[in-house]
């Protein structure tokens, strides 16, 4: 039996979306997903109030949130301010950001792609320095809602990059569901090519339904670590026309019926998507946190 990692990003992509929503019931929902099996969570991104208000409690919903020992929790951050913050709090695990595309990254941090590029070099040496991981996660890895489609050189010229400058991980963002399992293919076998043995994570929006399509093909590539987030909650506030994650409980439903494992309870999965539901308000399109963990026939 194979194991999928699945890292939970409903507590950041998910929640900052979202209008905000007191500091309590974050972390009733971190600590709901922690209890889940879930082996990695996105906790929390230290941003700049202005830019995320719905970010803007994240040092008090960590310090209140029950950490798991079985769980590796990240953080994303903007710039080093953002990775000092993090460092502080005690994160490990830290994730910074820069697009494929030169508009959404203009749009996004306000700065060329080349000049994010010149950050997050620095950005990893002080993260090292502090014994801590460096996560580049490439947005609109898949096609952009500004420019269309993305070269494939483009983004493996990117990862070339920030290889070379010491970046851990990888992870290709799907940031308004463009991808099909044509672009994964285009995508993930030439960065393979070039580092076969870097760790790639794939994180998929499901505007157009392709998710685990695309998940599906993603796994025949090697790939055997994904994003999700619960109840389907996230999207871009960058990205016009960008609509949720592809929901967590939907992934491990699919994964366990295959045969997968993920060492996640899909029932308490599901609870939790419901406590995400109640929180944010608004019905969620996770198609399993409606019909249960089985669907008849």
């Amino acid at each position: 039996m194979s194991f999928i990692s699945i890292r939970e990003v409903g507590p950041r992509d998910g929640l900052q979306n979202e209008d905000p929503v007191p500091a309590g019931a974050k972390v009733r929902l971190l600590d709901a997903l922690s209890a889940t099996g879930v082996g990695r969570i996105e906790a929390v991104s230290f941003v700049h109030p202005k830019a995320i208000p719905q970010m803007a409690d994240a040092d008090e919903v960590w310090a209140a949130a029950h950490k798991n020992p079985a769980v590796r929790y990240s953080a994303l951050v903007p710039n080093s301010r953002g990775a000092e913050r993090a460092l502080k709090a005690g994160f490990g695990e830290i994730e910074v950001v820069v697009s494929a595309s030169e508009t959404h990254n203009q749009r996004n941090v306000n700065r060329s792609t080349g000049e994010s590029l010149d950050d997050i070099a620095e950005l990893i040496a002080l993260l090292h320095a502090a014994g801590a991981t460096a996560e580049v996660i490439i947005s609109t890895s898949f096609g952009c809602p500004f420019e269309g489609d993305i070269d494939p050189q483009r983004v493996a010229g990117i990862v070339d990059r920030v290889i070379a400058d010491g970046a851990d991980r990888i992870a290709f963002g799907d940031t308004t569901g463009m991808a099909t399992p044509r672009r994964v293919q285009d995508v993930v076998g030439l960065v393979r090519d070039r580092h076969p043995d870097v760790p790639l994570l794939l994180h998929f929006h499901n505007t157009r339904g392709a998710a685990l399509a695309n998940i599906l093909t993603a796994m025949r590539l090697g790939i055997t670590e994904f994003d999700a987030s619960v109840g389907g909650l996230g999207g871009c506030p960058y990205a016009p026309g960008a609509t949720g994650n592809v929901a967590t409980e939907e992934v491990v439903h699919m994964l366990h019926d295959m045969g997968y494992e993920t060492g996640i309870d899909l029932k308490a999965l599901i609870e939790a998507a419901a406590t995400a539901q109640e929180i944010v308000g608004r019905e969620l399109p996770s198609g399993v946190l409606k019909a249960g963990p089985r669907i008849p026939f």
